[in-house]
């Protein structure tokens, strides 16, 4: 598979198969996904890969907790605002209209949404963190690292779905992944075979045209 076809594949998946993912697989996939780049060479990442027991652990806690806690940082900024604000609004709307939930039908939104806390069924969970001292460079650099971690999942056959969802449970992750204190939970990642007959999996978010975000200047 040539990373062309890997880009294209790649979707966040929201409903996994059970089928268990080896071990060897998944260490595989995060050594490899270390040829990421950081500035200055730091490579700010530290990941914790969760399956069977501790994982399960994990879940009845969120379960037993569906408020969450105070997140360490805003996935999103306040009072967002155009085109940022449209596209999350648009995105939420096909992804219910997309499993058939309405608008109106709240308390169908809230169960889906709460199966984050599961990783949508995935036998897998990574969570990544970073030393809290750092900064929004290395924010970036841990995104170039999930992004490998992605693709190369879709080239060994699996699928992913990056959760910052996560971030609602420092406190929670911290304690079932031994996560020391001078480290923060920055994101989670499902990570296991899709359900490819859930329609959920059918459904791709759109894109803006190249145009909207992008000027070539200086080309022929």
């Amino acid at each position: 598979m040539n990373v062309s076809d890997a880009v294209a594949a790649r979707i966040s998946v929201r409903a996994f198969k059970s089928d268990p993912v080896p071990g060897a697989v998944v260490a595989d996939i995060l050594t490899r996904a270390a040829q990421a780049p950081s500035g200055g060479n730091l490579q700010p990442w530290r990941v914790y890969a969760l399956t069977g027991a501790p994982l399960a652990g994990l879940k009845a806690a969120v379960a037993a907790n569906p408020m969450g806690e105070p997140p360490e940082y805003e996935v999103y900024p306040a009072n967002l605002w155009d085109p940022f604000r449209t596209r999350r609004f648009a995105n939420g709307e096909d992804l219910y209209k997309a499993i058939g939930i309405p608008r109106e039908d709240k308390p169908a939104r809230l169960r889906q949404l709460a199966k984050n806390g599961e990783l949508f069924g995935a036998p897998v969970g990574l969570f990544f963190t970073l030393d809290r001292k750092l900064g929004s460079p290395q924010w970036s650099d841990l995104g170039m690292y999930m992004q490998n971690v992605m693709l190369l999942a879709v080239e060994a056959g699996l699928d992913t779905c990056a959760q910052e969802y996560w971030a609602r449970y420092p406190e929670t992750v911290a304690t079932h992944v031994g996560l020391p204190d001078d480290h923060m939970v920055f994101s989670g990642m499902a990570l296991g075979y899709r359900d490819p007959d859930h329609a959920i999996n059918g459904w791709r978010s759109a894109r803006d045209t190249t145009e909207t975000w992008c000027e070539l200047k200086g080309f022929e």
